[in-house]
Protein backbone atom coordinates (compact mmCIF):
# COMPACT_ATOMS: atom_id res chain seq x y z
CA UNK A 1 0.00 0.00 0.00
CA UNK A 2 2.82 1.96 0.34
CA UNK A 3 3.57 2.54 -3.31
CA UNK A 4 0.15 4.83 -2.83
CA UNK A 5 2.46 7.58 -3.09
CA UNK A 6 4.43 7.19 -6.03
CA UNK A 7 1.68 8.00 -8.22
CA UNK A 8 -0.82 9.42 -6.05
CA UNK A 9 -4.64 8.84 -6.23
CA UNK A 10 -5.80 8.53 -2.66
CA UNK A 11 -8.35 11.33 -2.83
CA UNK A 12 -10.83 12.42 -5.86
CA UNK A 13 -7.91 14.77 -7.09
CA UNK A 14 -6.46 11.92 -7.87
CA UNK A 15 -3.12 13.80 -8.83
CA UNK A 16 -0.79 11.20 -9.49
CA UNK A 17 1.90 13.07 -7.84
CA UNK A 18 5.18 11.24 -6.87
CA UNK A 19 4.93 11.88 -3.19
CA UNK A 20 8.78 10.78 -2.53
CA UNK A 21 10.10 13.41 -5.14
CA UNK A 22 7.41 16.46 -4.75
CA UNK A 23 4.02 17.38 -3.07
CA UNK A 24 0.46 16.25 -3.79
CA UNK A 25 -2.61 18.77 -4.52
CA UNK A 26 -2.35 17.86 -0.65
CA UNK A 27 0.87 20.12 0.05
CA UNK A 28 2.36 16.67 1.05
CA UNK A 29 5.31 14.00 0.90
CA UNK A 30 5.28 10.95 1.45
CA UNK A 31 5.45 12.22 5.05
CA UNK A 32 3.77 11.93 8.19
CA UNK A 33 3.42 15.13 9.24
CA UNK A 34 1.15 15.39 12.53
CA UNK A 35 -0.01 19.73 13.48
CA UNK A 36 -1.66 18.76 16.83
CA UNK A 37 -2.24 16.13 19.44
CA UNK A 38 -5.19 16.80 21.87
CA UNK A 39 -8.02 15.84 23.80
CA UNK A 40 -10.21 17.67 22.41
CA UNK A 41 -13.60 18.46 24.40
CA UNK A 42 -15.57 20.05 21.81
CA UNK A 43 -16.90 17.33 19.67
CA UNK A 44 -20.03 15.95 19.90
CA UNK A 45 -21.55 14.73 22.81
CA UNK A 46 -20.93 11.65 22.40
CA UNK A 47 -17.39 11.56 21.08
CA UNK A 48 -16.20 14.42 23.69
CA UNK A 49 -18.03 12.25 26.37
CA UNK A 50 -15.59 12.12 29.46
CA UNK A 51 -11.68 12.99 28.98
CA UNK A 52 -12.38 14.11 25.47
CA UNK A 53 -12.18 12.24 21.95
CA UNK A 54 -8.10 12.02 21.44
CA UNK A 55 -7.71 13.74 18.13
CA UNK A 56 -4.76 13.84 15.72
CA UNK A 57 -4.96 16.71 13.49
CA UNK A 58 -3.07 15.86 10.04
CA UNK A 59 -1.26 18.65 8.07
CA UNK A 60 -2.16 18.64 4.52
CA UNK A 61 -5.87 18.59 2.83
CA UNK A 62 -6.73 17.84 -0.66
CA UNK A 63 -9.94 19.94 -0.48
CA UNK A 64 -8.97 23.21 0.61
CA UNK A 65 -11.59 25.27 1.33
CA UNK A 66 -11.53 28.59 0.97
CA UNK A 67 -13.09 29.42 4.40
CA UNK A 68 -11.00 26.14 6.52
CA UNK A 69 -11.21 26.91 9.80
CA UNK A 70 -7.98 24.79 10.43
CA UNK A 71 -6.34 26.78 7.70
CA UNK A 72 -3.41 27.35 10.33
CA UNK A 73 -2.23 23.60 9.68
CA UNK A 74 -0.72 25.39 6.53
CA UNK A 75 2.43 26.46 9.45
CA UNK A 76 5.30 24.29 10.35
CA UNK A 77 3.79 20.91 11.52
CA UNK A 78 5.03 20.12 15.33
CA UNK A 79 5.63 16.84 14.59
CA UNK A 80 6.62 13.80 12.04
CA UNK A 81 6.36 10.83 11.65
CA UNK A 82 9.61 9.35 10.20
CA UNK A 83 7.35 5.84 10.43
CA UNK A 84 4.05 3.88 11.46
CA UNK A 85 5.58 2.75 14.58
CA UNK A 86 6.21 6.04 15.89
CA UNK A 87 1.98 6.91 14.32
CA UNK A 88 1.11 3.86 16.58
CA UNK A 89 2.75 5.36 19.39
CA UNK A 90 0.95 8.24 19.17
CA UNK A 91 -2.64 6.42 19.33
CA UNK A 92 -1.13 4.90 22.41
CA UNK A 93 -0.29 7.81 24.23
CA UNK A 94 -3.52 9.00 23.84
CA UNK A 95 -5.35 5.86 25.46
CA UNK A 96 -2.94 6.06 28.20
CA UNK A 97 -3.83 9.83 28.52
CA UNK A 98 -7.39 8.94 29.02
CA UNK A 99 -8.79 9.57 25.71
CA UNK A 100 -12.43 8.77 24.65
CA UNK A 101 -10.85 7.71 21.36
CA UNK A 102 -8.79 7.69 18.91
CA UNK A 103 -10.02 10.86 16.65
CA UNK A 104 -8.17 10.88 13.01
CA UNK A 105 -8.85 14.08 11.14
CA UNK A 106 -7.89 14.97 7.65
CA UNK A 107 -6.17 12.05 7.14
CA UNK A 108 -7.01 10.59 3.83
CA UNK A 109 -3.70 11.28 1.96
CA UNK A 110 -1.69 9.65 4.89
CA UNK A 111 -3.96 6.55 4.10
CA UNK A 112 -1.51 3.96 3.63
CA UNK A 113 0.60 4.73 7.20
CA UNK A 114 -2.86 4.91 9.10
CA UNK A 115 -3.79 1.85 8.11
CA UNK A 116 0.07 0.31 9.06
CA UNK A 117 -0.28 2.29 12.21
CA UNK A 118 -3.53 0.47 13.66
CA UNK A 119 -2.54 -2.91 12.09
CA UNK A 120 0.56 -2.95 14.57
CA UNK A 121 -1.42 -1.34 17.71
CA UNK A 122 -5.07 -2.36 17.05
CA UNK A 123 -5.08 -5.29 18.79
CA UNK A 124 -4.02 -3.08 22.10
CA UNK A 125 -6.21 -0.14 21.72
CA UNK A 126 -9.41 -0.61 23.86
CA UNK A 127 -10.82 2.92 22.64
CA UNK A 128 -12.97 3.23 19.05
CA UNK A 129 -10.89 5.15 16.11
CA UNK A 130 -12.55 7.83 14.46
CA UNK A 131 -12.19 8.90 11.23
CA UNK A 132 -13.25 12.76 10.69
CA UNK A 133 -13.47 13.83 6.87
CA UNK A 134 -14.38 16.36 4.71
CA UNK A 135 -16.49 14.24 2.78
CA UNK A 136 -14.60 14.17 -0.16
CA UNK A 137 -13.32 10.83 -0.03
CA UNK A 138 -12.93 7.80 -2.54
CA UNK A 139 -14.86 5.01 -1.61
CA UNK A 140 -12.23 2.53 -2.61
CA UNK A 141 -10.60 4.28 0.05
CA UNK A 142 -13.13 3.74 2.65
CA UNK A 143 -13.86 0.41 1.62
CA UNK A 144 -9.82 0.24 2.62
CA UNK A 145 -10.57 0.91 6.58
CA UNK A 146 -13.34 -1.46 6.40
CA UNK A 147 -12.15 -2.79 9.90
CA UNK A 148 -10.36 -0.64 10.81
CA UNK A 149 -12.85 2.54 11.54
CA UNK A 150 -15.11 2.28 14.80
CA UNK A 151 -16.79 5.59 13.85
CA UNK A 152 -16.70 7.84 11.02
CA UNK A 153 -17.69 11.57 11.35
CA UNK A 154 -17.97 13.00 7.29
CA UNK A 155 -18.90 16.00 6.55
CA UNK A 156 -21.46 16.90 3.61
CA UNK A 157 -20.41 20.17 2.56
CA UNK A 158 -22.35 20.91 -0.51
CA UNK A 159 -24.98 19.74 -2.81
CA UNK A 160 -24.22 22.26 -5.86
CA UNK A 161 -21.18 21.67 -8.56
CA UNK A 162 -21.57 25.23 -8.91
CA UNK A 163 -21.02 26.20 -5.03
CA UNK A 164 -18.52 23.75 -4.43
CA UNK A 165 -16.47 24.65 -7.29
CA UNK A 166 -16.42 27.99 -5.76
CA UNK A 167 -15.85 27.16 -2.37
CA UNK A 168 -13.49 24.34 -2.91
CA UNK A 169 -12.89 24.18 -6.73
CA UNK A 170 -14.24 20.77 -6.53
CA UNK A 171 -17.40 20.80 -8.70
CA UNK A 172 -18.03 16.82 -8.29
CA UNK A 173 -17.49 17.00 -4.60
CA UNK A 174 -21.35 15.67 -3.84
CA UNK A 175 -20.56 12.68 -6.12
CA UNK A 176 -17.91 11.36 -4.06
CA UNK A 177 -19.16 12.65 -0.66
CA UNK A 178 -22.62 11.18 -1.40
CA UNK A 179 -20.92 7.56 -2.34
CA UNK A 180 -18.51 7.82 0.37
CA UNK A 181 -20.98 8.50 3.05
CA UNK A 182 -22.99 5.46 2.15
CA UNK A 183 -20.08 2.99 2.32
CA UNK A 184 -19.37 4.61 5.71
CA UNK A 185 -22.98 3.56 7.00
CA UNK A 186 -22.79 0.34 4.96
CA UNK A 187 -19.75 -0.80 7.13
CA UNK A 188 -20.85 0.40 10.66
CA UNK A 189 -24.58 0.01 10.94
CA UNK A 190 -26.61 1.73 13.24
CA UNK A 191 -25.00 4.05 16.13
CA UNK A 192 -24.31 1.87 19.08
CA UNK A 193 -23.41 3.30 22.80
CA UNK A 194 -21.00 2.12 26.06
CA UNK A 195 -22.21 2.49 29.29
CA UNK A 196 -20.79 6.36 29.36
CA UNK A 197 -23.12 7.25 25.97
CA UNK A 198 -20.07 7.32 24.18
CA UNK A 199 -20.52 6.28 20.49
CA UNK A 200 -18.49 3.03 19.71
CA UNK A 201 -19.67 2.45 16.33
CA UNK A 202 -21.95 4.28 13.69
CA UNK A 203 -21.62 7.79 11.33
CA UNK A 204 -22.31 11.32 12.73
CA UNK A 205 -23.13 13.23 9.41
CA UNK A 206 -22.10 16.83 9.59
CA UNK A 207 -23.33 20.07 7.64
CA UNK A 208 -21.80 23.52 8.52
CA UNK A 209 -24.63 26.42 7.01
CA UNK A 210 -22.59 28.68 4.82
CA UNK A 211 -24.23 32.09 4.40
CA UNK A 212 -26.38 32.50 1.38
CA UNK A 213 -26.30 28.51 1.16
CA UNK A 214 -29.57 27.67 2.91
CA UNK A 215 -31.37 26.32 -0.01
CA UNK A 216 -28.42 23.99 -0.78
CA UNK A 217 -28.46 22.59 2.96
CA UNK A 218 -31.77 21.85 2.53
CA UNK A 219 -30.83 19.85 -0.65
CA UNK A 220 -28.62 18.14 0.66
CA UNK A 221 -31.05 16.92 3.65
CA UNK A 222 -33.31 16.12 1.28
CA UNK A 223 -31.07 13.86 -0.38
CA UNK A 224 -29.85 12.17 3.21
CA UNK A 225 -34.08 11.55 3.80
CA UNK A 226 -34.38 10.11 0.85
CA UNK A 227 -31.42 7.53 1.30
CA UNK A 228 -31.12 6.67 4.75
CA UNK A 229 -33.33 6.24 7.63
CA UNK A 230 -33.12 8.39 10.85
CA UNK A 231 -32.05 5.38 12.74
CA UNK A 232 -29.47 4.54 10.54
CA UNK A 233 -27.30 8.02 11.38
CA UNK A 234 -27.05 11.42 13.59
CA UNK A 235 -27.01 14.79 12.41
CA UNK A 236 -24.44 17.49 13.60
CA UNK A 237 -25.79 20.72 12.19
CA UNK A 238 -22.89 23.16 12.85
CA UNK A 239 -23.54 27.29 12.53
CA UNK A 240 -19.85 27.82 13.40
CA UNK A 241 -19.15 29.26 10.59
CA UNK A 242 -16.58 32.15 11.17
CA UNK A 243 -15.47 34.34 8.42
CA UNK A 244 -11.94 34.96 8.78
CA UNK A 245 -10.24 37.99 7.16
CA UNK A 246 -7.93 35.61 4.52
CA UNK A 247 -11.58 35.29 2.88
CA UNK A 248 -11.20 36.32 -0.84
CA UNK A 249 -12.26 39.65 -2.17
CA UNK A 250 -14.32 38.17 -4.79
CA UNK A 251 -16.40 36.11 -2.19
CA UNK A 252 -17.84 38.77 -0.30
CA UNK A 253 -20.37 36.81 0.57
CA UNK A 254 -18.55 34.54 2.88
CA UNK A 255 -17.49 37.22 4.75
CA UNK A 256 -20.51 37.53 7.67
CA UNK A 257 -21.75 35.31 10.03
CA UNK A 258 -25.07 33.01 8.86
CA UNK A 259 -28.11 34.54 10.39
CA UNK A 260 -30.58 33.29 12.47
CA UNK A 261 -33.19 33.07 10.20
CA UNK A 262 -30.71 31.04 7.71
CA UNK A 263 -29.59 28.61 10.85
CA UNK A 264 -33.03 28.29 11.86
CA UNK A 265 -34.79 27.64 8.69
CA UNK A 266 -32.22 24.31 7.95
CA UNK A 267 -32.92 23.09 11.31
CA UNK A 268 -36.41 23.20 11.20
CA UNK A 269 -36.42 21.24 7.76
CA UNK A 270 -33.86 18.67 9.63
CA UNK A 271 -36.98 18.16 12.32
CA UNK A 272 -39.57 18.13 10.14
CA UNK A 273 -37.62 14.84 8.27
CA UNK A 274 -37.10 13.37 11.69
CA UNK A 275 -33.48 13.31 12.13
CA UNK A 276 -31.38 12.86 15.38
CA UNK A 277 -28.50 14.03 16.47
CA UNK A 278 -26.73 17.73 17.58
CA UNK A 279 -27.46 21.23 17.13
CA UNK A 280 -24.97 24.09 17.79
CA UNK A 281 -26.26 27.46 19.45
CA UNK A 282 -24.98 30.79 17.46
CA UNK A 283 -22.56 31.82 19.69
CA UNK A 284 -20.47 28.73 18.30
CA UNK A 285 -19.49 31.04 15.67
CA UNK A 286 -16.40 32.42 17.25
CA UNK A 287 -12.97 32.30 16.43
CA UNK A 288 -12.17 30.81 20.34
CA UNK A 289 -13.80 28.02 19.56
CA UNK A 290 -11.29 26.97 16.55
CA UNK A 291 -8.37 24.64 18.01
CA UNK A 292 -5.33 26.59 18.50
CA UNK A 293 -2.50 25.25 16.67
Amino acid sequence: MINDYIKCRLCPRKCGANRYESHGICGMSADVRIARVMLHQWEEPCISYKNGAGTIFFYGCGLRCVYCQNHRISSEPVRNISDTKNLGDVFLELQESGADNIELVTASHFLPDIIKALDSVKHRLEIPVVYNSGGYELTDSIRRLDGYIDVYIPDIKYFSPEISERYSSAPDYFEYASQSVAQMIKQTGNPQYNESGGLIKGVIIRHLVLPNCRHDSMKILGWIAENFTPEQFLLSLMSQYTPFDFIPDNLPELRRRITKMEYNSVLRYAQELGFQGFMQEKSSADKIYVPDF
